[in-house]
């Protein structure tokens, strides 16, 4: 059974540091599968916010983004209180979309806890229809 893989650019765009809440975890008592999905969510809002846009759901006052696909690659447990550092970067730019890359590390021991990727496709939601990235984002993606 082939697995998930997710590469690396050399270039992260952003970092933050996030810490496992109660909530985050599983019956296991270490992070669920479904909060890294959630962890890298905020990390994402986050992002954007540092590039100066308010939220996923408006760009430009029209465009805002869809999550086209999502892949994670777990590598190792983290457990409540445990700080993570989220770094993303960016690959793989369209005229409508990209990837986003997510590298998760524990900050205590600096072990991988997850690798991930969001494929984001924009979206006008006044249309309904996919739209082209706009200017000001893509600007501010290409930009290292």
């Amino acid at each position: 059974m082939s697995r998930v893989q997710v590469a690396f650019p050399d270039v992260f765009l952003f970092e933050t540091e996030l810490v496992v809440r109660v909530s985050d975890l599983n019956y296991g008592a270490h992070l669920g599968h479904d909060s890294v999905l959630t962890l890298m969510q905020e990390a994402r809002v986050l992002f954007y916010r540092q590039l100066g846009f308010k939220d996923e759901i408006s760009f430009d006052g029209e465009v805002g983004q869809i999550i086209a696909d999502v892949a994670i690659q777990y590598k190792s447990e983290s457990f409540l209180g445990d700080q993570l550092i989220i770094r993303i970067a960016v690959d793989e730019i369209t005229r409508v979309g990209f990837d986003l890359l997510y590298l998760i590390i524990n900050k205590a021991n600096a072990k991988e806890v997850a690798l991930g990727k969001t494929g984001i496709v924009c979206f006008n939601y006044n249309t309904r229809k996919v739209a082209p990235i706009p200017a000001s984002l893509k600007s501010s993606l290409t930009a290292s």
